[in-house]
């Protein structure tokens, strides 16, 4: 309508059309940006009259419009915000905006400027000239820093910072001395300047999302602050001066590293800390180890698979890194220890969902042997992606697999655990897992991979406390679309929950999910909504949308439950919505590989043979291809995490079939994603294998179940 009008309609029209009193808000038209240049171009003194502008800066336009801005020196207030378009996924798009004339610091008269959803990676000198500033908005830019003539704006009275990446603050934040509120959420910010605490006007600030372990003793002199937000960091220890804040009213320390905090601080009825390991021993296995080293240490040799323990204690290290540490008293007699590293056995190994072996398996015999003190194991391990939804465990065998309470040590890639027997050890990477008591007052349990993800226990909900535990699955939009070849689907993360009582809640417990990318409760169209219940070791998804009462607000679906599951919502026109999600989740726990069957150059008959993902196989070429011919890698197959296969040869070439591993003259694999999968063959035939090569003779056959 509004292109119909700049077409047909005269000046007049269009200022009458456009201009509402001091007001041009053009960022809802299509090509707003254009009809501003028009605009100005026609009615230049009315428009330079403006008091309050916003313009569109998803928009080609905006470059030329930015040049005509500065001459509006009534201007007061000055929208310029991209998200005004959404691409393929439902993620809004930045802005062109990537910095701003120099001359915008003629605006003397501008109080507010909003620039979020844009994409400046640096904060332009002349937006600390408006002297006059008391709003500045830039969130969902690409900040790195801030420049120290930040605190220039000695009028500002709120900053919006948030989604950016910042790491540092300059130490002039501190001059805001009117800030009222300051939002730095999301950003990748590792310490705070003790200037922040000169900020003693502020009432409202927000840290969350960040990466902060220690906190500025400086912030107790925040007099005026009501609400500090720093859920979600790595903080380790909290200032207890904090405790003194005179008008402090909610202090979300939630999903932290926090081990203790100080009396002072927990017993505020405004301190939320769910999600922090608190009264866990800290550092112990670290204590530890660093004891250790003093002990007599003894390296085994390749060929030694036992060892003597006295009470006087040791530390073993064995060829492949691993370290047993036994401290004195231990054992009250001398004791032989016997140790194996072993590949895993598909039989004896059983992963559960989403988990990834990282280790071969660790045996200490004898089994029943029983410790007076407890002993320390460290396994080094392949490292693994996706650190923010994952976590290092350990496991032991003692009729079934059973975590271990797991220290890791990310620096080191090793893995600790202490035990008091010994059997078989795994490390495995799993989804990870958020856990709390429920008692009879009711508690919250938060998800340290989605903090839109949590669960309420109402009072009375039980009679005796009981532990919960909660799994998150993310999945991305680009990744459920490449599953279903469906662009229109959208899903929420999958949230399993589980408890150690098979009793029911007493009363309803309130589950929150956020709503899929893309989707808000302005565009929710509630006949798309699918709650799906699943039950994945039966491979079953059930609709249940119709069977509880879903709420809805802008950003969240909730629900009530009595008992405890798999839970996963879909937004989607499909109708069958469980036979989908039972195959995207069968495709979700499969990977891509490639197999490689690559000849020595020295000894054609000699063959390497290796199964790995698909994001894998170009490095490891790369890594071969001097000792080997080829490569030439196999079409893509999908496979389970530790799923077993066979691989062989045709056109008359065989396996010498002397080995435990070849059966049928086939070569037994199985699949671990960050194991090596690899094997040396050697094969025979009347050929000649120096004129003929073996690439693309090689079959795959998956094991029979």
């Amino acid at each position: 309508m509004a292109e119909l009008l700049l077409g047909e309609a005269d000046g007049n029209t269009i200022a009458e059309v456009y201009l509402a009193g001091n007001r041009l808000n053009l960022d809802v038209y299509p090509n707003g940006t254009r009809q501003f240049l028009v605009l100005y171009n026609s009615h230049r003194e009315q428009v330079q009259q403006v008091e309050f502008l916003r313009l569109n800066c998803n928009e080609e336009e905006i470059g030329s419009s930015l040049t005509i801005i500065p001459k509006l020196h009534w201007l007061k207030s000055l929208v310029l915000k991209g998200g005004h378009l959404w691409d393929e996924y439902g993620m809004c798009q930045r802005g062109w905006v990537t910095t701003l004339p120099a001359e915008f610091r003629h605006l003397l008269h501008l109080t507010h400027l909003d620039l979020s959803f844009n994409s400046f990676t640096s904060l332009p000198e002349c937006i600390t000239e408006l002297k006059q500033l008391t709003v500045l908005l830039l969130s969902y830019n690409q900040l790195a820093a801030l420049p120290n003539s930040i605190g220039k704006l000695v009028k500002l009275t709120f900053i919006s910072l948030m989604k950016n990446q910042l790491r540092l603050l300059p130490r002039s934040i501190g001059e805001l001395v009117a800030l009222q509120r300051a939002d730095l959420s999301e950003n990748e910010l590792e310490l705070l300047p003790d200037e922040i605490g000169n900020l003693s006007t502020c009432t409202w600030i927000d840290f969350s999302g960040n990466r902060l372990k220690t906190l500025p003793s400086s912030l107790a002199n925040m007099t005026s602050l009501r609400e500090l937000h720093l859920h979600s960091n790595q903080l380790v220890t909290v200032p207890v001066n904090i405790a003194g804040l005179p008008n402090l009213s909610r202090l979300d320390l939630q999903n932290n590293s926090l081990r203790s905090v100080p009396p002072e601080i927990q017993n505020f009825p405004f301190v939320h800390l769910e999600g922090n390991p608190i009264g866990e021993t800290e550092s112990t296995e670290e204590q530890v180890h660093a004891k250790s080293k003093e002990t007599t240490i003894q390296h085994l040799g390749s060929n030694a698979d036992s060892f003597t323990i006295t009470a006087e204690g040791c530390n073993i290290v064995l060829p492949c890194g691993i370290e047993i540490h036994f401290p004195p008293e231990a054992v009250s007699l001398a004791a032989v220890i016997s140790c194996k590293v072993m590949p895993p056995d598909p039989q004896q190994v059983k992963l559960r969902h989403h988990d990834f072996l990282l280790s071969p398996v660790l045996e200490l015999l004898p089994h029943g042997i029983q410790f007076e003190k407890e002993v320390f194991i460290w396994m080094p391990y392949i490292p693994h992606r996706s650190d923010h939804q994952r976590e290092v465990v350990m496991r032991t065998f003692n009729g079934k697999w059973t975590n271990l309470e797991t220290k890791d040590s990310k620096s080191q890639y090793t893995a600790c655990c202490s035990v008091l027997h010994f059997s078989w050890f795994i490390v495995i990477s799993r989804l990870k897992e958020n856990k709390c008591t429920v008692p009879a007052e009711g508690t919250r349990l938060f998800s340290s991979v989605n903090s839109n993800i949590k669960v309420i226990f109402p009072p009375g909900a039980v009679n005796e406390s009981r532990s919960v535990k909660m799994q998150v699955l993310p999945i991305a939009v680009e990744e459920l679309h490449e599953l279903t070849d469906d662009q229109d689907s959208l899903v929420s993360p999958l949230v399993c929950l589980s408890q150690n009582s098979t009793y029911d809640f007493l009363k309803p417990v309130k589950i929150q999910l956020p709503l899929p990318s893309g989707v808000t409760g302005l565009n929710l169209d509630r006949s798309k909504v699918h709650l799906l219940h699943g039950d994945p070791e039966i491979e079953d998804w059930t609709d249940i949308t119709n069977q509880v009462v879903l709420e809805f607000t802008h950003l969240y679906a909730i629900f009530e439950v009595n008992h405890f599951s798999w839970y996963w919502l879909w937004y989607t026109t499909k109708t069958y919505v469980g036979g989908i999600a039972k195959k995207v989740y069968e495709r979700l726990r499969r990977w891509q590989v490639n197999f490689l069957a690559l000849q020595r150059k020295r000894n054609p008959e000699q063959i390497f043979l290796q199964c790995l993902p698909k994001h894998k196989v170009e490095s490891v070429c790369k890594n071969l291809e001097k000792r080997y011919w080829g490569p030439e890698p196999s079409d893509i197959v999908e496979m389970f995490e530790g799923e077993q296969f066979f691989a062989g040869f045709e056109r008359g070439i065989e396996i010498v079939s002397d080995r435990p591993d070849c059966v049928d003259g086939r070569i037994s694999f199985t699949f671990y994603s960050h194991l090596k999968n690899s094997k040396e063959i050697y094969v025979s035939t009347q050929a000649d294998r120096k004129m003929q090569s073996v690439k693309g003779q090689r079959v795959l056959a998956r094991k029979c179940t």
